[in-house]
């Protein structure tokens, strides 16, 4: 269906096919729903946070109201935004959480997570960092949106690469071959559905190191995932694909198989598991909408809010009942939510030891051996833990600190401007090609808004080789696709391409028409 209205989306001009949008996709931002979201946001979980526990008042905690406001209300506006932002919807949800309730607890109540505490003044500082960074990330997006209507020279191209059929069976064969030979060193089958320890444990016994299971964990599990996702959306030719179908339905309960195995939340962090199971909701053609989006980003905010605090039930073998507490008190008496806390102690770390500009070369260069590079950067939530004192060093590092170490309050701003730019346009290409089946923009961008929550939590050293393998994988998996023909920025017509999902035929996927010749194209 068709509507009227002119979509302002970021189509460029020519006369290339452009998805039509759906109905009501080209009105503005719904005020009516942005104020009923911001009242929740900004107003009511706050509420329940400060009226839940002896609040008490302090320049911290005036600082980290401005910033619930900032969170809860660009929160509000993603999720009744006109289209899907899927990148900045996940970058505002781990905000809002993880950097405006989280700490709201834990100022009012001057109760925390962690034994290593601050001062007052390192507080007010830890707001301010934050502040700064979300600052940096909007006018970072606003002005990356001034450019939205133009191409995105090197991301679109990249973004428009499509899943090959030869590269999917291949990956398939090597998903199930890697753990075939893989699950038994790990402990078997039933390791992965006891406990995160329990695999730990397996693995150490085997002899194998930290370093040597965490490869081998993510060389399991990131090319299972790609590979059930790129089996479920390949895209299918003109000529039919007989024989591609009939390999699809015989691999599809192999591979279902497996991800159950190893990217299950029993066995993998809750993070991971959730960017698993979320890409595979988002790629699908009804969540690429905003009527869809809509929908599934506030059930996202819901289980977030109410269930992801359980969810670490099956981390270790001994488990204690579930006690539902308030939200206060989850915010300050469970260690997911260190994040703020891991920013005051960055800052003291700062104010100790001096900031350390040369940090920023090891997320980049992770892949160097601390062998050859002597010298290399340490982990920064290793950091910050010896810091701290604390026996444990699996810690998380925010992005907001890891970059402030770098550089101070400059270097905060200049890495969250690159970061709200870069997400923007990225938002804004998988608009452009949402109804375009098969093509990294629908399979890869849902998979880097949600492992972005890990990628925000840090430390980025832990986090980069994961986000290397899943962004290799994809562009293995992929061929070269046609954005500037897709895109509509000129040259001649697609040719007419249909897409096959597992149980969907493509005459039930929404179409453009071509609008030199009026044929229909199916995508």
């Amino acid at each position: 269906m068709r509507d009227s209205t002119r979509d302002p989306g970021p189509y460029p001009a020519g006369p290339g096919p452009r998805p039509s949008p759906e109905p009501g996709e080209g009105a503005r931002v719904s005020i009516v729903a942005a104020g009923c979201w911001g009242l929740l946001a900004m107003v009511v979980l706050p509420g329940f946070v400060l009226f839940s526990a002896d609040t008490r008042t302090g320049p911290a905690l005036l600082l980290q109201c401005v910033v619930v406001l900032h969170t809860g209300g660009a929160l509000a506006w993603t999720l009744a935004g006109a289209t899907a932002r899927v990148m900045a919807f996940g970058f505002w949800l781990f905000s809002y959480i993880w950097f405006g309730l989280a700490p709201l607890a834990m100022l009012a109540t001057d109760s925390y997570p962690l034994a290593f505490r601050t001062d007052e003044g390192t507080a007010v500082t830890a707001c301010a960092i934050v502040e700064a960074g979300l600052l940096a990330y909007t006018v970072g997006a606003v002005l990356a949106g001034y450019g939205a209507r133009h191409p995105a020279t090197l991301l679109g191209p990249v973004l428009a690469r499509r899943v090959s059929p030869a590269r999917m069976l291949l990956l398939c064969l090597f998903a199930l071959a890697v753990a075939v030979v893989l699950i038994p060193g790990q402990g078997g089958l039933g390791a992965f559905f006891t406990s995160r320890q329990a695999v730990n444990e397996s693995a150490a016994a085997g002899g194998e190191e930290s370093a040597g299971r965490a490869v081998a964990t993510w060389t399991l599990s990131a090319p299972a995932f790609w590979a059930l996702l790129a089996l479920l959306h390949v895209p299918r030719g003109p000529g039919g694909d007989r024989l591609v179908r009939g390999l699809r339905w015989a691999l599809l309960p192999l591979l279902l198989a497996l991800n159950v195995v190893v990217n299950n939340p029993i066995s993998q962090p809750r993070f991971w598991a959730g960017t698993v199971l979320l890409t595979l909701l988002f790629a699908a053609p009804a969540l690429r909408r905003p009527r869809g989006f809509r929908i599934a980003t506030a059930a996202i905010l819901t289980a977030v809010l109410v269930v992801f605090p359980y969810g670490d039930y099956f981390r270790n073998d001994k488990r204690d009942p579930v006690q539902v507490v308030s939200l206060a008190e989850q915010f300050t008496t469970n260690g997911d939510y260190d994040a703020y806390q891991q920013l005051q102690t960055g800052v003291s770390v700062a104010r100790d030891e001096g900031l350390a500009p040369l940090g920023a070369l090891g997320p980049p260069l992770f892949f160097v051996p601390r062998a050859v590079w002597d010298g290399k950067p340490e982990d920064t939530g290793i950091r910050l833990a010896r810091h701290a004192g604390y026996r444990f060093d699996n810690l998380s590092a925010p992005l907001w600190i890891e970059s402030y170490l770098w550089g101070g309050f400059p270097a905060v701003v200049l890495v969250f401007g690159l970061y709200g730019a870069l997400g923007r346009r990225i938002d804004d290409v998988r608009h452009r090609t949402r109804e375009l089946g098969g093509t990294l923009a629908v399979l890869l961008v849902p998979a880097l808004a949600f492992f972005q929550l890990i990628l925000l939590r840090g430390s980025l050293m832990a986090s980069m080789g994961p986000l290397a393998l899943l962004v290799l994988v994809g562009l293995c998996v992929s061929g070269r696709g046609d954005y500037r023909e897709r895109g509509g920025t000129g040259g001649r017509p697609a040719a007419p391409v249909s897409r096959a999902v597992v149980g969907t035929a493509a005459h039930d996927e929404p179409r453009a028409r071509d609008r030199v010749s009026g044929s229909p194209v199916h995508e």
